[in-house]
């Protein structure tokens, strides 16, 4: 239906069906509940499904505008029979009212500048080159102005670790002030365990704000791979995120369905 999209199975209940998928490079087995038809038109759109092909039509449509807007990220979750059901019925919004979180946007220049000085460290154990550690210096330069610490991103950009870097603003025209970043790094070259490096909020900023982009922060992560995401980040308010304590110190939390990340909403 959509990049990143893996069918796993299509399962029949009496008056619904289960589709059964993964999601990119999430560990996780996800599974979406889609009711059978009681009329002869979309439920979504209104618009006549006289056959079986065009109801399966107007459900694939249905599921990758759902999957290419935050399908699942911003659902509801209910651990079942091993995958992870996602149910969108009044799901919260994944941003706090009045805020909104955002990748920081990276010159691709930076990125694959990165990616082949990693390269050339891992055949020469050379330094960065002047020209990454040039262009990690400019990024984030808006969060920078706000008075907010962007040295270790910064540092995971030239050296080559970045896996994930979120900003938070207040939702409005001017698309300011920002109020808040998450900076994740990759721990391993497998790329199987992130460790979350970075979490900010200014004063004054609702914690619901730093609970949203460390929880996103995880998704982003576990979306490109990682079974776990560790920290040295002594905040007890993790704990309510599912972080728990590690074997040598610090927080650890997996990301597989067997142990989701901790939602207020979950189980819903």
């Amino acid at each position: 239906m959509t990049d990143g999209y893996s069918a796993v199975d299509v399962v029949a209940e009496p008056d619904s069906m289960l589709v059964i998928f993964r999601w990119r490079r999430d560990p996780n087995t996800y599974a979406i509940k889609v009711e059978f038809p009681t009329a002869p038109k979309s439920p979504w759109t209104g618009l006549p499904v006289t056959s079986a092909d065009e109801w399966a039509a107007d459900v694939a449509a249905r599921l990758d505008e759902e999957l290419q807007t935050g399908l699942v990220r911003r659902s509801r979750r209910m651990i079942r029979d091993g995958y992870v059901l996602l149910d969108t019925r009044d799901a919260p919004d994944v941003c706090p009212a009045g805020f909104f979180i955002s990748s920081v946007p990276l010159d691709d220049v930076v990125l694959s500048l990165s990616l082949s000085q990693r390269d050339d460290r891992e055949r020469a154990y050379g330094s960065p080159s002047a020209s990454v550690s040039t262009l990690a210096s400019e990024a984030g330069c808006w969060l920078a102005k706000a008075g907010m610490d962007v040295t270790i991103p910064r540092q995971l950009i030239v050296e080559a670790k970045l896996a994930c870097w979120l900003q938070a603003r207040v939702d409005n025209a001017r698309g300011r002030p920002f109020v808040g970043h998450t900076a994740a790094s990759w721990e391993d070259k497998q790329r199987t365990t992130a460790r979350l490096d970075l979490v900010h909020i200014q004063p004054d900023v609702p914690s619901e704000v730093r609970d949203a982009l460390v929880r996103l922060t995880v998704c982003q992560v576990a979306e490109a791979g990682a079974l776990r995401v560790v920290t040295a980040i002594d905040d007890p308010e993790l704990h309510g995120l599912g972080f728990r304590p590690a074997n040598g110190g610090g927080l650890t939390l997996h990301t597989s369905s067997a142990e989701p990340l901790s939602d207020p909403t979950a189980g819903a």
